[in-house]
């Protein structure tokens, strides 16, 4: 099953096995930084983000409370939540960010047998295609953001 709404600009494909607030987590980053979410764009509040994606509103706050606490959204008085701007950061520490989720991702890797030419293929293929659509549609997305890519 996936979320995507008029409301919510981003798609989350709920999966099982993952927690809801993982998953809604991930997809608010990526839509930050694949561009559909851009410094200063309105965020869902608690209330949208619970009724339009049917969470509990407690996990609705989490999300949020954990997305300002990473930087990623602040809170403006008489305006609400929105994306907030990039810090100034260097690349080491930029790439250190995603530490876990690289170090996550090699070990499934070599679990499956997948070797690291192989990875750094895909990996590529990947960043190809976001790229791409990237390129397509350098603003929001012409569907509002409710297309899988």
């Amino acid at each position: 099953m996936s979320y995507s709404t008029h409301v919510i600009p981003f798609r989350v494909p709920f999966r099982a096995g993952i927690s809801l607030f993982e998953q809604i987590v991930y997809a608010s980053k990526k839509a930050m930084v694949s561009g559909q979410l851009r410094p200063g764009d309105a965020f869902p509040s608690v209330r949208t983000l619970s009724k339009e994606l049917k969470i509990n509103p407690n996990t609705a706050h989490k999300i949020i409370t954990h997305l300002i606490s990473d930087g990623l959204l602040e809170t403006r008085p008489g305006i609400g939540t929105v994306v907030a701007s990039p810090p100034d950061s260097s690349k080491k520490e930029r790439t250190q960010l995603l530490g876990h989720e690289i170090e996550e991702l090699v070990v499934e890797a070599k679990r499956l047998g997948i070797g690291r030419e192989e990875m750094l293929t895909s990996i590529s293929a990947h960043w190809q295609r976001l790229s791409s659509a990237d390129a397509e549609s350098p603003g929001k997305p012409k569907d509002g953001g409710r297309k899988e890519r």
